[in-house]
């Protein structure tokens, strides 16, 4: 479904990031992973030449922060490939702390990992993508951007504010012939989602309709959908993949 595309994956060495990377060279893409240290992406990478030493992957490790060192980082990409197809911003952290406990920073933090860090991989790919005459952005997004959640305030906001991004630049990115959406997940079954108690889980699970956490790949099919030119009249979407619950 994506034989020759070029992707760009950020936060690709574990969890859904890395389903959406395996699931994107199952389907013939040469991908670029992004991950938050050397160390992590060495091992991503040795995993899944391990899997398929036939796959066409590399990894780099920048400041997602920093939009300079991003703007390197997918330069080196356009030097080796010629051209960017997807662009997937899936790097983000989550957050649960209660409002009178938030620390200074602690905020401003979240935001810019979840919000900044995908403008600054966006201003350098949409020039890219422009000059090649379109491609295909997608965002990560989260159930709890629809509804809420009930403490850690910051996550929920920086994740509407990651739909606001993706409908704005669906509708001025259009006539340049590139998509932009987004996936929001449920829970999923993350190390972190894993690690959590029997008597915490089977709760959560008696509020999905499907009766059952969903897995990364459920999610990375969502994206792997929308990067495919099944989606080529879809842009400017919110894709809910969490079994139709509402947190």
């Amino acid at each position: 479904m994506l034989k020759g595309k070029i992707a760009v994956i950020t936060g690709g060495t574990r969890g859904i990031g890395y389903a959406i990377v395996k699931k994107y060279l199952e389907n013939g893409a040469k991908v670029v992973l992004f991950g938050s240290r050397q160390e992590t992406v060495d091992k991503a990478l040795a995993s899944l030449k391990a899997e398929n030493a036939g796959w066409e992957v590399s990894g780099d490790c920048p400041n997602l922060g920093d939009s300079q060192a991003v703007r390197e980082a997918i330069g080196k990409v356009k030097e080796k490939y010629g051209r960017i197809d997807i662009l997937v911003n899936n790097a983000g952290v989550s957050d649960s702390t209660p409002i009178d406990a938030y620390e200074d920073g602690q905020f401003e933090k979240v935001m810019n990992l979840n919000v900044n860090a995908i403008i600054n991989a966006v201003r350098p790919t949409v020039a890219i993508m422009k000059e090649q005459g379109g491609g295909c952005i997608l965002n990560t997004s989260s159930m709890v951007s629809i509804s809420g959640q009930p403490s850690g305030v910051a996550y929920p906001t920086s994740k509407f504010a990651v739909n606001g991004l993706t409908l704005s630049l669906a509708r001025e990115l259009g006539p340049s012939n590139i998509r932009v959406n987004a996936v929001a997940p449920g829970i999923t079954n993350t190390d972190m989602v894993a690690a959590l108690p029997e008597q915490m889980i089977q709760p959560l699970i008696n509020a999905i309709p499907l009766r059952r956490v969903g897995e990364p790949e459920d999610v990375a099919n969502g994206f792997l959908f929308l990067a495919s030119d099944l989606a080529a009249y879809v842009t400017g979407e919110i894709l809910s993949v969490d079994g139709a619950m509402r947190a």
